[in-house]
């Protein structure tokens, strides 16, 4: 008997259905258990799917008699992974042999792993898998307990909770009250959480400089780095700038929760991901794990941080290799990752944050304690960072220590509901103003021939640049970074056009640049 059930893998953060096909036939008379055989470019986990089939079924009280079990997983030139097969090819031989009623309706897609007791554990990529089934016309998605809460954002689909195979059993047989389908306002749970940040700018005394250049770089989509001492809060203001960030949209949301569902990094219980993400790798990550890929293809850091904030700690002491990969992501905003078995497309639409000490020693330019670098081992030290990086990155900041009197201060700062207020104002800004330009939603990701249109000061305000960037003796790459922050600082006055005093702070966000630094 021939019986086939509905499910899906996922490729990249889609998903794409895959019918399992389970046809019986007798075995012989030596045969004392079930045989089976899986075809259809299956992984090692999925072959590995037959013993814990085999034991969730007789754990479950039920007596599978000795067959032949052949499972086709079409399409058969899509690599099939993961454990997610193991309940829809446990049901595939369940049907074939009368278990479970056969019927053509209601359609079901399945998906869960099966322990060896016939409970069901969690998946990656259920909320994909669940769009996939509303877009296809799917009745219903049947998943483990764990994933439902996940699944179940996608409205307009029923979707049901399994905790163990027998619960399964009962519904696909139709027998009433076995499992209800999972309800969930997704827009009021999306907007009841989207503001819910436990760290705010409120804590952060003094470095009202540092501050503002946070505010500038959010406002206008700039990536940042900070250079200064240990201990000077770098880490501490990176933690809190998705807190002041324009809220998530529900699109950016929904896709911002199938990187994570993909990833495996959705807790039990979590629905849509309504913060925007923070992804702090250490200084140890290889190239694989920041950008993605291996074996088992999967989202590295760098999609993690999709519609978020990538915060790379003491930048100099990354490997070389995994910095120069980030290069391409950070202006493709995708990262497209090719091996020899497969190519995976990841979106990768974020900020990018870095700190770093001025020196090997951690102490040049520190007003109290002596640097013991030489010239030469601090321009060794910055050039760990390439010049090609180093110019995607629009705002260079030094931060100083805090002083005695600073960190005694009780007063708390401004709060970071104030700030995004601000940030927000700037962003809707920029929205009208590239409305006609799709893909460009901020500053930071101007173009020459939008420069020329929206970024481009009056003759004596260019005069005065000029005469700056040659007694500065800043680089090249310096003069585009500071028209963008320009543009972005007069945005956040509500300026049309960009006057002297944006142009005058823009230039002090450009440190690293100046040919005397380190000197």
């Amino acid at each position: 008997m021939l019986a086939k059930i509905h499910s899906a893998t996922v490729d990249g953060i889609t998903a794409i259905p895959v019918t399992i096909e389970v046809d019986i036939a007798p075995g012989t008379k030596e045969m004392t258990m079930m045989r089976m055989v899986i075809v259809g470019l299956p992984d090692n986990s999925v072959r590995e799917s037959y013993s814990r089939i085999n034991s969730a079924l007789a754990n479950s009280g039920i007596k599978i008699p000795p067959l032949n079990v052949t499972v086709n997983l079409a399409p058969g030139d899509i690599r099939k992974e993961g454990t997610g097969f193991d309940l829809p090819i446990a049901t595939g031989i369940l049907m074939a042999n009368g278990f479970i009623s056969n019927r053509s309706e209601p359609r079901y897609m399945v998906l869960g792993e099966l322990s060896l007791d016939g409970s069901l554990q969690p998946v990656r990529g259920a909320l994909p898998i669940a769009i996939k089934a509303r877009e296809l016309g799917y009745d219903g998605l049947i998943v483990p307990e764990q994933n439902v809460h996940e699944a179940a954002v996608v409205n307009r689909l029923k979707v049901y909770g399994a905790k163990n195979l027998q619960q399964v059993i009962e519904l696909l047989n139709g027998i009433e009250n076995t499992i209800q389908p999972t309800i969930i306002d997704t827009r009021a749970e999306f907007f009841a959480h989207q503001n819910d940040y436990e760290l705010d700018f409120a804590d952060v005394k003094g470095q009202e400089s540092v501050k503002r250049a946070f505010e500038i770089a959010a406002a206008g989509g700039h990536n940042l780095i900070m250079v200064g001492p240990p201990g000077a809060g770098k880490s501490m203001m990176a933690r809190r700038l998705p807190s002041i960030l324009p809220p998530l949209t529900l699109s950016e949301s929904l896709e911002t929760t199938q990187i994570h569902s993909v990833a495996g990094q959705l807790k039990g219980g979590t629905g849509l991901i309504t913060e925007r993400p923070f992804r702090s790798p250490h200084h140890t990550v290889s190239q694989v794990a920041l950008v993605g890929g291996g074996a088992n293809p999967m989202p590295g850091e760098i999609s993690l941080a999709h519609n978020g904030v990538l915060f790379l700690d003491e930048l100099p002491e990354f490997p070389r290799a995994a910095l120069e990969v980030l290069r391409q992501p950070l202006e493709d905003r995708k990262i497209t990752v090719t091996r020899a078995k497969y190519s995976i497309e990841y979106p990768c639409n974020f900020m990018f944050i870095a700190s770093m000490n001025p020196c090997p020693c951690g102490y040049y330019n520190h007003p109290t304690k002596h640097c013991q670098c030489t010239p030469g081992q601090i321009h060794k030290y910055l050039n760990k960072i390439s010049g090609p990086l180093l110019d995607r990155i629009d705002i260079q900041i030094e931060i100083a220590p805090l002083s005695f009197d600073e960190l005694s201060r009780t007063q708390p700062g401004e709060p970071s509901s104030v700030i995004r207020e601000r940030v927000i104002a700037a962003r809707r800004i920029q929205e009208e103003r590239y409305r006609e330009h799709p893909g460009i939603h901020c500053n930071a990701q101007m173009n020459s021939a939008l420069m020329r249109q929206y970024a481009t000061p009056a003759p004596q305000d260019m005069s005065m640049l000029r005469e700056v960037i040659n007694r500065l003796k800043l680089s090249a790459r310096a003069y585009d970074r500071i028209l963008r922050l320009a543009r972005t600082i007069a945005d956040l006055e509500g300026a049309e056009n960009i006057q002297t005093h944006h142009l005058a702070e823009a230039v002090g966000y450009r440190n690293l640049d100046r040919e005397s630094w380190g000197e």
